[in-house]
């Protein structure tokens, strides 16, 4: 057991399929990050690649078309992924954690029929579609709504920054609407409820020209008279909100798992490179400015790690992890954001060249900061957290 304490050893099975996802990072994912990238295009094929190898379906049961794996191993692909491409690893993320475990955790078994088997398999993607044009921390703003009319819901509203909504595979938008509003206190009543990527009314408006995540899909959504039957409901009505926060909080700890991907790879493209750079006659890493700063960088991954193994042990083992999974997330996302900023100054002038791991990770990592709950919301739970 004391073994397992370590970071440096993982029991068998998840040490195999550690070692199987940074293959594929290597030898399928990295030789065509750069082009998907400058060409902003969604990777069909290597989204298909992971389908074949079924991490899509890692934290499901058998059941469902699931591997009958749990949120852990889930986790270990995202931080192999994240090391060479931010993009291909939010896709695999963003398809489990926000796409189909809504369906899963809180589905009626008919929902779970439906749906799950195509999402679990990868062969289909689902989204979620929470923040709104005013609505982004305080998703308690929202403004989209579901009517009643006989057996149906007609939604109407707005989504933006939806991921996996408009690809040629998304099968499915879980949208979390106002379905009504209590007269006593004026609060609103929002659910969640699953709408076909085929329904008309549906829209997925032009993909976002972004700073970074280049090869995700990224889109506005817009809901015109967009009916749905009532069976669609996931989950309790009025209940979507408190549902969605806790879908938020698992999804906390992969995001964090990503960023620790990022922070490490950011290192271990930093130990190549200043190997191989000499200056002034000598590699750069004999510099002690340059072997410090790797150093350090090498702490904040360790330690955004260790994290991120802590919050998940506390989900699997069914205790309270919502603090931990903010403390990992507000670690993580920073090692990532720093050790990019650090590894691109390392490169020098090849760290400004987007052909480059680094550079990419440096216009790729800030948004960890900002999504799935930004650092000052991290920051904010952290502290209830501690009865503040």
């Amino acid at each position: 057991m004391n073994a397992y304490l370590s970071t440096g050893m993982l029991p068998d099975e998840y040490e195999q399929l550690r070692k199987t996802v940074a293959d594929f990072a290597r030898t399928v994912v990295a030789p065509v990050s750069a082009k998907h990238d400058a060409e902003h295009s969604f990777p069909y094929e290597v989204v298909a690649g992971m389908a074949d190898m079924g991490l899509f379906g890692l934290p499901f049961p058998e059941e469902y078309g699931g591997m009958g794996g749990d949120y852990f191993a889930l986790c270990l692909a995202l931080e192999e992924l994240g090391k060479v491409d931010q993009s291909v690893a939010i896709t695999l993320e963003a398809g489990v954690s926000l796409g189909a475990m809504p369906v899963y955790r809180f589905g009626t078994e008919k929902q779970k029929q439906a749906w799950l088997p195509q999402l679990a398999s990868g062969k289909n993607l689902a989204a979620f579609g929470l923040t709104e044009p005013g609505a982004g921390s305080d998703a308690g703003g929202t403004k989209t709504t579901a009517k009643r009319d006989g057996d149906d819901w007609i939604i109407n509203g707005s989504k933006q920054f939806i991921t996996n909504s408009g690809t040629d595979i998304t099968s499915l938008v879980t949208v979390t609407a106002v379905t009504g509003v209590d007269e006593a206190t004026g609060k609103k009543h929002i659910s969640s409820i699953l709408v076909p990527a085929d329904t008309p009314g549906f829209v997925a408006g032009p993909a976002y020209d972004k700073v970074g995540w280049n090869a995700s899909d990224t889109h506005p959504l817009s809901f015109t008279d967009v009916r749905v039957p009532q069976e669609n409901l996931l989950g309790d009505e009025g209940r979507g909100y408190a549902n969605f926060l806790h879908i938020l909080d698992e999804g906390r700890i992969a995001i964090a798992a990503l960023s620790v991907g990022v922070a490490q790879g950011c290192v271990d493209e930093s130990i190549k490179y200043a190997r191989e750079r000499e200056a002034f006659g000598t590699p750069i890493g004999r510099n002690q400015a340059i072997s410090f700063k790797i150093a350090r960088m090498e702490a904040r991954a360790h330690a955004a790690r260790a994290a991120y193994y802590d919050a998940a042990a506390l989900m699997l083992s069914g205790k309270n992890f919502k603090k931990e999974a903010s403390i990992a997330k507000l670690v993580g996302s920073e090692a990532a954001m720093d050790n990019a900023r650090d590894a691109t100054q390392i490169h020098g002038g090849y760290g400004f060249m987007n052909e480059y791991t680094v550079a990419r990770h440096y216009r790729d990592s800030k948004i960890l900061e900002i999504g799935e709950g930004t650092t000052e919301v991290q920051l904010m739970l952290i502290a209830r957290g501690l009865g503040l």
